[in-house]
């Protein structure tokens, strides 16, 4: 409060401007809304086709890594397919680093050890048909 009073006794602003801005700074704030997201019903085919769809098409880094964040948002854990389709869209953009991350984040997001093992023995064609090596391969 004190700041705004220096400030109109600076004379920079009338003192009629003041109360007009006070009250639309208020207006503002009583009218925000708050939106909830309401995607409940979305299945798990959805998703795994949304994102399939999704890596098939990326082009640039951003995208990818931008792609990916979404995708792990999800309270679930991506399914091989569609952590197939990332580590092609990796490979395709040429970028190493992000799909070294990729199984990091699965390893976070899975439960338990042998879930994670499950999912590179999976994958593990495909790493060795792209060139991933992954970390834990890296730092013996």
């Amino acid at each position: 409060m004190k700041a705004v009073q220096r400030i109109f006794q600076t004379g920079r602003f009338s003192v009629a401007a003041g109360p007009s801005v006070r009250f639309q700074a208020g207006f503002l704030a009583a009218n925000r809304q708050v939106r909830f997201s309401s995607n409940h019903g979305v299945s798990l085919e959805e998703i795994n086709t949304k994102y399939n769809d999704f890596f098939s098409n990326v082009q640039d880094q951003f995208e990818l890594q931008r792609g990916l964040n979404n995708c792990f948002a999800y309270d679930i854990v991506p399914s091989s397919d569609v952590i197939e389709q990332a580590l092609r869209a990796a490979r395709r953009v040429n970028d190493f680093p992000t799909a070294v991350r990729i199984f990091e984040g699965i390893k976070v997001k899975l439960p338990t050890k042998e879930q994670y093992q499950a999912y590179v023995k999976e994958l593990k064609p495909v790493c060795n048909e792209l060139g991933i090596v992954l970390k834990e391969d890296l730092f013996k």
